[in-house]
């Protein structure tokens, strides 16, 4: 089980500016995002732990979070959670496709927040704990790749 204290949904003060209307929509489209695994065993991004991790992450970003869920509610012509199976997908689609910058928050904070879970990390074999002070072992490359590169003249003007 995941490490993380789990906050409940209802409790956090600063929720307030997402509706409930929304945060149900949010839930929706992230568990559609990175739905469970059992073959892989593996919770959804809509599972409680992950998706209060959500969020909390999306706190600082509450305006933007809440313009998107309102695109996600005007290409779902309601609430995502209340659609099925293509009309779904259809409004998912349809949101992707006309605000992209608002998606990008959305898909940037759920992969966040989904890999930093430790059954997921578990799942991919790997101790769940932070990378410092024990560090991970990178496989080195061939550096004289960066060769070109560093021949290249300056893309840059140098200043004063």
């Amino acid at each position: 089980m995941s490490t993380r204290p789990v906050i409940p949904v209802s409790a956090e003060p600063a929720q307030a500016s997402l509706g409930p209307e929304q945060l149900r929509a949010l839930r929706c489209l992230v568990g559609e995002m990175i739905p469970a695994s059992a073959e892989y065993q593996v919770p959804g991004a809509d599972d409680e732990t992950i998706f209060a991790d959500i969020v909390a992450t999306l706190r600082p970003h509450a305006r933007l979070a809440s313009d998107a869920l309102d695109a996600l509610a005007q290409a779902a012509g309601g609430c995502l959670a209340d659609l099925q199976g293509a009309a779904r997908a259809d409004a998912i689609t349809a949101f992707r496709a006309g605000r992209a910058a608002l998606v990008s928050l959305l898909v940037s904070v759920t992969v966040q927040c989904y890999y930093r879970d430790d059954r997921v990390m578990r799942s991919l074999g790997m101790e769940p704990r932070p990378p410092f002070p024990k560090g991970f072992e990178v496989e080195q490359g061939d550096w004289s790749l960066l060769e070109p590169v560093k021949a290249r003249a300056p893309m840059y003007r140098r200043a004063p």
